[in-house]
Order: C-alpha cells, then sequence, then structure tokens
C-alpha cells in the first residue's frame, strides 16, 4: 500500500467524521484533574481538554502545589487544604466521585483523568472529543491505552511547546490504564479510578495517551517528586512512588536499550476489550500488569500516525 494512498484514505476518513460532526449534537462535558507540582504537563493538559471541552469546563484541584503550576491557568481552579481523612487515594475517589456526581446534574458527560492521561478518539472515525460524545452514548467508557514510551537510544530530549507526539513515535499496550475514565451515571470511581461501580468495556475507538514514560528526564524529576511524599507522608505505598528517579530512569533507558525502530504499528482491532475489565465485589476494573512490569514485559510498539501531532 503506498503511502499516498493511505494519506488520502486518512483524509477521506477524517472528512467523513467531519460531516458526521455537523449533524451531531455535541454534549456538556467537564473535565476533572487532581494535580500537585505537575508543571510540565498541567499546561499541556489544560491545552488538551480545553480546545475539546471548553476551558470554562474545566476544574484543576490543587492539592498543595509549590511551582506555581496552578497559577493563571485560564480555567476553574479549587485548592485544596489537603487530604486530611483516611488515606489519600480513598480522599482523591472520594473528591472525584463526589464533584463529578454533583457536575452530572448538570452536564452531560464527566471526565477524570491524571495530568499526563489524554483522550484521543481515533481521527480515522471522529472529528474530536465532542463529536466522539455525542455520538458514543454509553453511561460508562474507557480507552484502549498506550504508554507513550522514550526510546532513549534514537530519540533525544523533549521539546516544550511542541505536540508529543511526533515527538515520540513508539508506545506499549497498558490494558491497567484502560480505565473508565468518562462517565454519564453518578457511579463512584474506586482503585484509583481504574475501576467504577458500573459495567464498561474498553472502545477501541478511542485512545488514551499516558505520558508518565514519554520522556527520561521528566520521568526523572516527577519520580523524586512523589518519592519525596512517599517517604515525607506515606503516599503511594506499594507503587511506583515508592522509586526513585534515578531507579525509574534506568528501568526506561534498560527497556528501550535493546530494541530497534522496525516494530509493529499498534492495531486496535487486536485487543479483545473484553477481556480488559474484571468484576469483583460490585466494581468492575481495569485488569493488567502495573506500570514496572508492563514496561519491562510489554513489546515496544510504534505509534499509529493519524495521532501524531493531536498531543
Amino acid at each position: 500500500m503506498s503511502s499516498s494512498w493511505s494519506l488520502r484514505r486518512r483524509r477521506s476518513l477524517a472528512d467523513e467524521a467531519r460531516e458526521t460532526a455537523a449533524t451531531a449534537t455535541p454534549p456538556l462535558v467537564a473535565v476533572l484533574t487532581i494535580a500537585r507540582d505537575e508543571g510540565e504537563m498541567l499546561a499541556r493538559w489544560v491545552d488538551h481538554y480545553g480546545r475539546a471541552a471548553g476551558h470554562e469546563n474545566l476544574i484543576v484541584f490543587d492539592d498543595g502545589s509549590t511551582d506555581g503550576s496552578t497559577d493563571d491557568l485560564g480555567c476553574t481552579v479549587q485548592r485544596l487544604p489537603g487530604f486530611r481523612k483516611g488515606s489519600f487515594e480513598s480522599g482523591r475517589m472520594g473528591l472525584a466521585s463526589g464533584v463529578a456526581h454533583g457536575l452530572l446534574g448538570i452536564y452531560d458527560v464527566v471526565i477524570f483523568t491524571d495530568v499526563d492521561e489524554f483522550l484521543v478518539p481515533d481521527p480515522a472515525r471522529y472529528a474530536g472529543l465532542s463529536d466522539y460524545l455525542a455520538r458514543r452514548p454509553d453511561q460508562v467508557i474507557a480507552p484502549l491505552a498506550l504508554n507513550i514510551v522514550h526510546h532513549t537510544a534514537v530519540e533525544g530530549p523533549m521539546v516544550s511547546g511542541k505536540p508529543i507526539v511526533g515527538q515520540r513515535a513508539f508506545a506499549q499496550f497498558a490494558p491497567l490504564m484502560c480505565k473508565p475514565s468518562v462517565k454519564r451515571v453518578p457511579a463512584a470511581w474506586t482503585n484509583a479510578s481504574h475501576g467504577i461501580e458500573a459495567p464498561y468495556v474498553p472502545d477501541t475507538g478511542l485512545f488514551m495517551l499516558h505520558m508518565k514514560f514519554a520522556d527520561v528526564d521528566l520521568l526523572r524529576r516527577q519520580a523524586d517528586r512523589r518519592n519525596q511524599l512517599a517517604k515525607s507522608v506515606g503516599r503511594g505505598k506499594g507503587s511506583s512512588w515508592g522509586r526513585s528517579g534515578d531507579d525509574l530512569a534506568a528501568l526506561l533507558t534498560k527497556a528501550t536499550a535493546s530494541v530497534g525502530t522496525d516494530v509493529e504499528e499498534f492495531d486496535p482491532t487486536t485487543v479483545l476489550p473484553a477481556r480488559l475489565v474484571r468484576k469483583e465485589n460490585g466494581v468492575y476494573r481495569a485488569d493488567g500488569p502495573g506500570h514496572i512490569d508492563n514496561l519491562r514485559n510489554h513489546p515496544l510498539l510504534r505509534i499509529p500516525e493519524r495521532l501524531h501531532g493531536i498531543v
């Protein structure tokens, strides 16, 4: 298949998506996140979801940032007094679920993601997130997730102000990140938002591009900040928060060092979505290995070219 034919075909599909979008009624969407000293990614998060849902419909909960990253964002910022009741994770889920419950009295859809998680409908099928949600009335929606990976042997440092995807051409499929980020019902999120008290099956038409491993230097800095919180107040016990920045940077470098660039492109049609969810005590949750095992054991794949430049 020639590259020119592929380009014409992608343009044709995109034109069809735009024509369909013109006749669909866009839903009113609220998007939430909780951030602390996430300056490198938060601006990208606000830009991405602001374009998709409108900056006036974004809420950033600031959990004690000291880097100035939540100043002058152009959206609603709610500064928190800290998670003082119970564990950090239960407080975080209680906040996200409670706020979403209230917002669903006004909004059609509520989305909750971390600041390094970017939902992207397949541009071959949809004109954007608003078009996607107008055409997908599911009560709960989960994406197919890709951990964008810095192939340190062949890719240089990330350039700020430019899209990440394109600077980064490789990813790993991440089953655990195929989580129920989008909902139209007040079912509570659980398990660090990897679970929800309502059934769902991930959709092959929606991607989540997760940027935790998108740049080795950013990974090192963010891991050190989280590791300090793990040591000082016990956050993230048993997770990658317990690892230093140098440790995670070394793992990323090792995972890509022996892999060439001639790898297969990620193909959503090869995924069996129903196998990505398990039900336990009334909770439906994404099922898969944690970040470290995923990094070590999942094959490196090429990111589909149609996703380049979107985030």
